[in-house]
């Protein structure tokens, strides 16, 4: 997942990541980084920090790299998940998804 912190920082211009993000059944409820995240639909942001309320968009990662809405920032890919977007990038499908 392409993940990146909202809060704090003018639009899009916070940190992101490629990484794995668990989700609960019903697909509210993430956690990510050690941090549970609930759907939110604001302005800027579709989950929050239940703990610290920071917001967060959180997406499928794109081939083409342009994961942020409104400005390109080149996302930290987490170590264990770097292969996979590799792969990803590469024409591979997601892990999990079929050639769809």
């Amino acid at each position: 997942m392409f993940v990146q912190q909202k809060s704090g920082f003018n639009t899009d211009a916070g940190p992101c990541w490629i990484g794995w993000v668990d989700f609960n059944r019903s697909w509210k409820t993430a956690r990510f980084h050690g941090r549970e995240l609930r759907r939110f639909q604001g302005p800027d942001a579709n989950f929050y920090d239940v703990e610290t309320d920071e917001w967060f968009w959180l997406s499928g990662p794109k081939r083409d790299q342009t994961d942020a809405r409104y400005k390109n920032t080149d996302p930290l890919v987490d170590p264990d998940a770097l292969e996979p977007y590799r792969a990803f990038l590469a024409g591979e499908p997601l892990p999990g998804r079929g050639q769809g």
